[in-house]
């Protein structure tokens, strides 16, 4: 009997509907692909995926109708440790959904965002406990879904996800994550400081694989990836962009001076 593929897994995993089924589905998947037990035989049809498996809450809404999130009062304080477990419930299908709907890369691709699936799964889990230490559980808040409309938007081309969805709304984390672990200090979350740390370090690894593989499809092209870069930002994300941009860190995930230098001039 044919071994089962990691494109079949993968599909598992972007189709388990519960949260507690998504990470555990995820973490079994990319132990198996560790041990080399699944194949990459294509999985067809490719969905086009919609929507990925998700619990019946929390309610996606617009941005502008998210609560606020100050951490000085209790709720606000649990609305922000859920947004960022929102974010990364969302990146688990983002990882799982790069395995699944580009079945014609090399192995090394795979071994990556199955890798970042399961990290990405690791830190939903850390903070959702956080969360249920505070008094709440994922899904008691709204939240929006932006993370995954950006996925449709790239389905079409590998070297367009990796462009965008890591290196622009994923690598925003970068930015962002010493402010919210100010506030979280300020307030003396601990606990939520020390999974931020995790979270901040595996990111830079997440955004560098993406940084990887846009320059790998760049480079299969002919094209020139900074130029490239330029216009992919210019075509789809206008009005979408925002500063500051932390240089040195994004210069880990990959990032040359120029592209940092082109961010701040397109804000």
């Amino acid at each position: 009997m044919d071994s089962p593929s990691i494109f079949q897994r993968a599909e598992q995993c972007l189709l388990a509907c519960s949260a507690e089924d998504k990470v555990q589905l995820t973490f079994t998947t990319a132990k198996a692909w560790q041990q080399r037990a699944l194949s990459r035989q294509p999985h067809q049809p490719v969905l086009r995926l919609e929507q990925p498996g998700r619990p019946e809450k929390p309610e996606l809404v617009p941005p502008r109708d998210l609560v606020r999130r100050k951490v000085s009062s209790k709720a606000g304080h649990a609305a922000l440790i859920h947004s960022i477990c929102h974010i990364e419930f969302n990146a688990i299908n983002l990882a799982w959904d790069a395995v699944y709907r580009f079945q014609d890369m090399p192995e090394q691709f795979y071994d990556d965002w199955v890798k970042v699936a399961a990290e990405e799964a690791q830190h939903f889990q850390l903070l959702s406990r956080h969360l249920q230490s505070l008094g709440y559980h994922y899904g008691d808040f709204p939240a929006h879904n932006g993370l995954w409309e950006s996925a449709l938007e790239t389905a079409h081309d590998p070297m367009i996800r990796m462009a965008l969805v890591p290196r622009v709304l994923e690598a925003r984390g970068l930015d962002v994550t010493p402010g919210i672990v100010k506030k979280l200090k300020d307030i003396d979350d601990r606990a939520a400081v020390d999974i931020l740390a995790i979270i901040h370090c595996d990111e830079i690894g997440h955004v560098a694989a993406g940084t990887r593989w846009f320059r790998y499809l760049c480079q299969q092209r002919k094209l020139d990836s900074e130029a490239t870069f330029r216009q992919l930002i210019e075509q789809y994300m206008k009005g979408v962009l925002r500063g500051p941009y932390d240089h040195d860190v994004r210069k880990k995930a990959g990032f040359t001076e120029e592209e940092l230098l082109f961010l701040e001039s397109a804000i």
